[in-house]
């Protein structure tokens, strides 16, 4: 019985000691807790992430995501849907998808699909062909970092056909969609020459992408103004006058160009063109050529950067372009999948080798969006099985967006207070609106500019996203915002009669 009580004792030492510890362990846990530190803080995040700001999915889009889930909850709004007409997403709005291209995605994806579906022959060949191309027969395996050689090759054959002179496939590479082409091709100029930050020219108003990533990079954004009055033209003075002033702070190295435009929807000319190559050449200056809205002409026509380069000859045909496209527009509106390709000219070769070494860091684009790019690239020909459901899916959708991109002219035109030049390319219309003094004066106490002002009030009353014209850059003292012309047509009827039926009761409001 003594032993038995003595034991107890030793055991409840033991719990006692035991239990001291976790006190003293749990003290000293607190004691370091309390004494860290958080790595990344406010204060201390890299200041290139603080400043980049991208508008099209910025305050206003988040707000729309708010009012889509109040709209969920039964929280009453003077409308039921928010009609999304920020970006240029068309599948989003509506846009049906080209079957040629779904049905070699299904192929592709599930391969068994190529033996048993009622699907085309075409499409289980050019199934075949893709999945033969990638590494162990399997569209889920990575491909090499500029893309899969057979696709690259149907977009050299692509680029052949349109400007009608070669191509080299090993010029081209394959994207997520054109924007990671054009960061990574960006990140090429992030050096300081001659003791000054690297800059590159932008349009004014631009894609917000390029202030983004210019920010992001550390890099000089020089500003050059598209005149509005002239139809947004791209005037060589305007090049003159902004190189010569961003100069002063940084080199010069590079120059974008958005053709057609975006957001102000103008194609450029081929004299225009041929100006901004020599341009270049005289500047030393590389051209990025933003050409993803090529196969969305409304009026006037499509010239490659490429095509006049080649066809201006020596000694401007030495000038560096990389040419970006896109499966996200045109007709095929695939924007999630995340295809696209870049083709590179006259880049120096240790440059362009270092280019595909950074690419290699990043693995590989998505093999989907690869394969959607050779669907893009090498469409069904006449005769083939797919060929004429193709061409007529195609056809109807570039028509209904021609008809739309005139309605939203006309729309605008004939509203008080409002200016809208000729949408000739692209997905956009880039409306300019005068407001009253009362208007910007009302904006001022909000704490926002007059455009987002206007463009919040739109959305709370009408369900109505669009984006303010301070979020792709535009002359002081003039307001505007983007709006795509993607709503399907019925959509897009009930967008306009909501659209001016605001803008009266604002205009009332406000004068």
């Amino acid at each position: 019985m003594k032993s038995l009580t003595r034991a107890t004792r030793i055991l409840d030492n033991v719990r006692l000691s035991q239990s001291c510890k976790n006190i003293t362990g749990f003290r000293n846990m607190a004691n370091i807790k309390a004494q860290y530190k958080k790595a990344i803080t406010f204060e201390n995040l890299n200041p290139n992430i603080v400043r980049l700001e991208y508008a099209v999915r910025g305050p206003l889009y988040l707000r729309v995501l708010e009012i889509e889930q109040e709209l969920k909850d039964g929280v009453e709004k003077p409308f039921n849907k928010v009609i999304k007409a920020n970006a240029g997403d068309a599948q989003a709005m509506g846009q049906i998808p080209i079957s040629f291209i779904r049905q070699v995605l299904v192929c592709v994806s599930y391969p068994e699909m190529i033996e048993t579906s009622n699907f085309s022959k075409d499409v289980k060949e050019r199934a075949r062909e893709i999945l033969d191309a990638c590494v162990g027969n399997s569209i889920g395996s990575y491909s090499i970092a500029v893309g899969i050689e057979s696709i690259r090759k149907s977009v050299a054959n692509f680029i052949e056909k349109r400007d009608g002179y070669k191509a080299n496939w090993r010029d081209i590479c394959l994207t997520a969609g054109a924007s990671a082409g054009i960061k990574n091709c960006l990140e090429l100029l992030i050096n300081d020459i001659e003791g000054k930050p690297s800059g590159v020219m932008i349009p004014i108003p631009q894609y917000p992408l390029y202030s983004a990533s210019l920010a992001e990079y550390g890099l000089k954004q020089v500003d050059y103004y598209l005149d509005e009055s002239k139809n947004w033209a791209l005037t060589i003075e305007e090049l003159d006058r902004a190189l010569l002033d961003g100069s002063k702070d940084c080199k010069v190295r590079a120059l974008v160009v958005i053709n057609p435009g975006n957001p102000t929807g103008q194609v450029l000319t081929r004299d225009n063109i041929e100006n901004i190559i020599k341009f270049a050449y005289k500047h030393s200056l590389m051209i990025f050529a933003d050409e993803v809205y090529q196969q969305n002409i409304f009026e006037g026509e499509f010239h490659s950067f490429k095509k006049v380069l080649v066809e201006l000859g020596a000694p401007y045909n030495q000038v560096e372009v990389v040419s970006f496209m896109s499966t996200s527009k045109g007709f095929m509106g695939e924007c999630g999948l995340r295809g696209g390709w870049m083709e590179i000219v006259n880049m120096e070769p240790k440059v362009q080798a270092n280019l595909y070494k950074c690419m290699s860091a990043k693995l590989c684009a998505s093999t989907l969006g690869q394969a959607v790019v050779d669907c893009v690239a090498r469409p069904p020909q006449e005769g083939d099985a797919s060929y004429e459901q193709y061409v007529q899916e195609r056809d109807n959708v570039l028509e209904s967006l021609n008809i739309r991109a005139k309605m939203i002219e006309e729309l605008f035109n004939n509203m008080e207070g409002f200016r809208c030049n000729v949408v000739q390319g692209a997905m956009y219309a880039f409306p300019r609106i005068e407001l009253s003094g009362k208007a910007i004066e009302a904006a001022k106490k909000a704490g926002q500019e007059p455009d987002v002002f206007y463009a919040f009030r739109l959305l709370e009353a009408t369900g109505i996203c669009v984006v303010p014209g301070s979020g792709f850059g535009q002359e002081p003292g003039t307001y505007h915002f983007r709006t795509t012309i993607l709503p399907q047509m019925d959509l897009l009827r009930e967008m306009v009669d909501s659209f001016q039926k605001f803008h009266q009761k604002f205009t009332q409001e406000f004068s």
